[in-house]
């Protein structure tokens, strides 16, 4: 069960406990190793969610013992797409989240972007700093917040860090911990197929079943729209656990390490064009999904 905290490890006003605000920027979660040197699709629909009078992205390296070579790649992508300015953040520790220029970086951008590499040391870098609060306060403002693989997983409040695919339905195999609360009600798993994650999210569900898992696949991603209604991109696949109506489950009877039971979890696997209605947790065909969206877009670019 997740425990109030304080809200100066949350940011004021993103206080776990209390109701959140908000968003007018839409959130992008893609489940790493997407296209960076060729048709960019994925990249693409980032770019053009970002505000129309604002082509700044900023990319956070954070996450990775190598950013000397991932921001490169990004820099020369989002160049390429159209970027006016792009700001490579390495932001290695917590002096540099708290520094005046970093987070001015942050607010003039449309998009920010979280690499991959380990979600770990996003939290530990940025949790309750002046940088996490501009990432927030952007979003909140109409900008995109992007994130890949480790990027991902660490947006919603609560966060998977560790955890073995394998044999993972077993009570305490998967390993949670307080995320970046920049995303609510999910569990956001990367290189969910390729890497056979799909027990982690059933621990998860099984764990607490009022979070949404949402797996998604490499060279895919899901986009939360303002009105949470998700939609997925790419040519991969997003897969949906849904255990709110679970029926049974043994998880609270057991001594750690035992396997887990469950019984009605519910399984979706959306492609690009599908959706899902977060609040009423409803599956949206293509068409259903382009109806619901044709009414909220307004902020994008054409």
């Amino acid at each position: 069960m997740i425990q109030r905290t304080s809200r100066a490890s949350l940011g004021g006003e993103w206080d776990m406990a209390s109701h959140y605000p908000t968003i007018s920027g839409h959130i992008v979660a893609i489940g790493g190793a997407e296209d960076k040197t060729s048709e960019l699709a994925i990249l693409r629909r980032v770019f053009e969610l970002a505000p129309k009078d604002n082509a700044e992205v900023a990319i956070i390296a954070t996450a990775s013992s190598i950013p000397e070579q991932l921001l490169p790649c990004y820099e020369a992508a989002f160049t390429r797409l159209g970027a006016s300015q792009v700001h490579a953040l390495e932001i290695q520790d917590r002096q540099q989240a708290a520094d005046p220029e970093t987070v001015r970086l942050i607010q003039r951008s449309g998009v920010i972007f979280l690499t991959g590499g380990d979600q770990l040391r996003l939290t530990n870098i940025f949790g309750g700093t002046a940088t996490l609060r501009a990432i927030r306060e952007s979003l909140r403002a109409g900008a995109v917040v992007a994130g890949t693989s480790a990027g991902a997983a660490a947006m919603p409040s609560t966060m998977i860090y560790n955890g073995a695919a394998a044999d993972a339905l077993r009570k305490g195999a998967v390993n949670m911990s307080f995320g970046l609360g920049i995303v609510r009600g999910m569990v956001i798993d990367s290189h969910f197929l390729e890497r056979g994650r799909f027990t982690r999210l059933m621990e998860v569900g099984a764990s607490n079943p009022e979070q949404l898992g949402v797996g998604i696949g490499e060279n895919a991603a899901v986009i939360v729209h303002p009105n949470r209604i998700l939609e997925a991109i790419g040519p991969g696949h997003v897969i949906i656990i849904d255990s709110r109506d679970l029926a049974s489950s043994n998880i609270a009877e057991l001594a750690m390490g035992e396997p887990v039971a469950v019984e009605h979890m519910i399984l979706h696997a959306m492609v690009s064009g599908h959706g899902y209605d977060i609040d009423s947790r409803r599956y949206l065909v293509a068409e259903e999904l382009s109806a619901i969206l044709a009414g909220s877009h307004g902020n994008e670019h054409t």
